[in-house]
């Protein structure tokens, strides 16, 4: 073995060659044997050199021989070095640049909903594996106008207008039908009190009223507060996330296990796994990249995820990225990323 290998890092040569396998196994998805290196690696080797470099590989727990096969296949310690140190990127080039830009918008000011689902497809559609992005969370939240609306037993709407025009609706369950005329009391109650105020501090405000003692207080102020503080409660909790492309990863022999693709879907439904893997990412500046167990979820071991945040007004307020095998195409995929968190930015920036 190569002093430096020992040392616990691969000389030139084995760099170079380990390069080459995970570039040959990311394209063909087989093992990749020594012959097979002999000739896509460019050197002039022998076959029974490369063994003994694949040896070292091996050794140092960057590549791996499945049981079926005499090849080798990387490890996730071995995708790590790749996309650390050894990964050639292949930024997108002009024709990918201006479709996802006219995706995004193009030079039309639109909504961030618009954006996070333009974003969500073209990212799949750019890479073929699942793209997913947060919807931006807002720091500074500005109620401008509240209404109530029935709309079933003991259900009502509220439609919230906050900081120039954004507009959420917000399903509230009350002990009780409530008529057209006493939401209406309610709505006009709260614009007058709370409108102009942060959501955050118009929140404190009701929480510290609902502790009053309910005698201070009549039937109509005791109703608002309730409405208030159901309407107005959870603005500041996780974000969710929009994903598309979901069913391109039952297109890799390495997701196919139904029982993993089973895994995999729930955890995308009740999303609280992955927010919290977004979540770590959100608190990083620049493209992370989290590689089978890193993730620190079971489900996700067999997968990479790549990200990155996205900002408005040089404030980080979103994470997008892509899920896929770890036999991913990192070289395409972490530019792809990185460019359309740029570019998502950029659209609401433009929308701001």
């Amino acid at each position: 073995m190569s002093q430096d290998v020992k040392a616990g890092m691969p000389d030139e040569r084995a760099r170079h060659i380990m390069r080459v396998l995970v570039e040959q196994f990311i394209r063909d998805g087989q093992p990749v044997g020594s012959r097979t290196l002999s000739r896509a690696s460019g050197l002039s080797l022998s076959p029974a050199t490369i063994r003994n470099v694949m040896a070292d590989l091996e050794e140092y727990g960057l590549i791996t021989a499945p049981h079926t096969s005499a090849g080798r296949v990387p490890t996730p310690k071995g995708y790590r070095l790749f996309v650390d140190s050894l990964v050639k990127f292949e930024m997108p080039d002009g024709a990918q640049i201006a479709e996802l830009q006219q995706l995004l918008g193009g030079d039309r000011a639109v909504d961030s909903r618009t954006v996070v689902e333009a974003a969500s497809d073209a990212l799949s559609a750019l890479t073929s594996l699942a793209g997913l992005v947060t919807l931006p969370r807002q720091p500074h939240v500005t109620l401008r106008q509240i209404e109530f609306l029935p709309i079933s037993e003991r259900r009502v709407l509220a439609i919230l207008v906050t900081n120039d025009s954004e507009v959420e609706n917000r399903i509230l369950n009350m002990e009780r039908d409530y008529g057209p005329d006493e939401l209406r009391r309610a709505a006009n109650y709260i614009n007058e009190h709370f409108s102009g105020h942060e959501i955050s501090a118009v929140r404190a405000r009701v929480l510290d009223e609902l502790k009053a003692t309910r005698e201070s207080m009549n039937q109509l102020m005791i109703d608002t507060v309730s409405f208030a503080q159901r309407a107005l409660q959870g603005d500041a909790a996780d974000p969710a996330f929009v994903m598309k492309g979901q069913t391109q990863l039952m297109n890799y022999a390495e997701l196919t296990d139904i029982e993993r693709l089973k895994q995999l879907f729930e955890a995308f439904n009740q999303q609280r796994e992955i927010l919290g893997l977004l979540d770590r990412s959100i608190a990083a500046d620049g493209v992370q990249i989290f590689i089978g167990e890193e993730s620190g979820y079971d489900m996700l071991d067999n997968c990479s995820v790549v990200t990155s945040p996205y900002k408005v007004d040089d404030e980080i307020v979103g994470v997008l990225g892509v899920i896929g095998p770890t036999r991913m195409a990192y070289e395409r995929v972490i530019p792809i990323v990185d460019v359309t968190a740029r570019m998502v930015g950029a659209a609401l920036n433009q929308g701001h």
